[in-house]
């Protein structure tokens, strides 16, 4: 009976020194391996066997990380103040200096964003952090990488997320935005009258030259106010004046043809 108990405590003993011995480190996770506090080396992806008490086994993911940085409230060089919010993308290239060189790096990381963020952006005018945010973003994974390189671990990205505006700036810039383009729309009228301008010139031009261009042009009107079927009729004063030239050209005709007739008419008295 008590070697059955015995049996029994071995046997419990070899499955928890089993349990506690065997580590398995995912393919994406590396292994630190620390022996009575000194580092021992790193454990990559697989089945690893460590001594109970003695080694300790740290896992660090080699993954991209997503961290957003919170809104910051922030006053630019020309001293508008907006509350800007980002989002950094980081991974691990060093197993051994995260876990040594600091803490916690994913809190420092956290924390030397968000004091880049507001120093970078204080250092640009409103104008230029609304439209120059590509320059912004690659400033910001400079200096974090600056920073963060030290502790085994490299920023690949950070793009500003979103910028608020106070409601007064958003008012001001409503009607910057309103008078820019009533300025675009008065140049554009303008250009357009002064095309019409050198068109209505030409055809000036031309009629002169050709008189009775001006009288179809004036024949055209009419027919324009004809259709809308209009009890009034209007005449041109040009068009008057033609008329008029008109009947006294047929008038000095027709006495010019009378003149013509009347000579043999008074030869023939003579002969009498």
């Amino acid at each position: 009976m008590v070697f059955a108990w015995i049996v029994v405590i071995i046997v419990v003993v070899a499955v928890l020194y089993l349990w506690l011995a065997v580590k398995v480190v995912k393919q994406y996770e590396q292994g630190v391996m620390f022996r009575l506090g000194r580092v021992k080396g790193v454990k990559e992806a697989g089945l690893i066997l460590i001594v109970p008490f003695i080694d300790i086994l740290h896992r660090v993911s080699l993954r991209i990380v997503t961290m957003p940085i919170q809104s910051q409230g922030i006053i630019t060089r020309d001293n508008v103040s907006v509350d800007v919010s980002a989002v950094a993308y980081f991974r691990v290239v060093d197993a051994v200096k995260s876990v040594v060189a600091i803490e916690n790096v994913h809190a420092a990381i956290d924390q030397i964003a968000q004091t880049t963020l507001r120093k970078v952006v204080g250092q640009h005018t409103l104008d230029e952090t609304l439209s120059e945010t590509d320059r912004i973003n690659v400033n910001i994974r400079e200096i974090l990488d600056v920073a963060t390189i030290e502790w085994g671990v490299v920023v690949t990205l950070v793009e500003l997320k979103d910028i608020q505006l106070p409601d007064s700036m958003k008012r001001a810039m409503a009607k910057q935005a309103e008078a820019e383009r009533e300025k675009r729309a008065k140049i554009i009228n303008a250009e357009g009258e002064a095309l019409a301008a050198d068109a209505l010139g030409a055809a000036a031009d031309i009629m002169m030259n050709h008189p009775l261009a001006l009288q179809l042009r004036n024949l055209q009107s009419l027919v324009e106010i004809g259709v809308d079927k209009n009890t009034t009729v209007v005449f041109p004063a040009p068009l008057m004046s033609t008329i008029g030239e008109l009947g006294s050209f047929l008038a000095h005709e027709t006495a010019a043809a009378r003149g013509a007739q009347a000579p043999p008419a008074t030869t023939a008295k003579l002969d009498q």
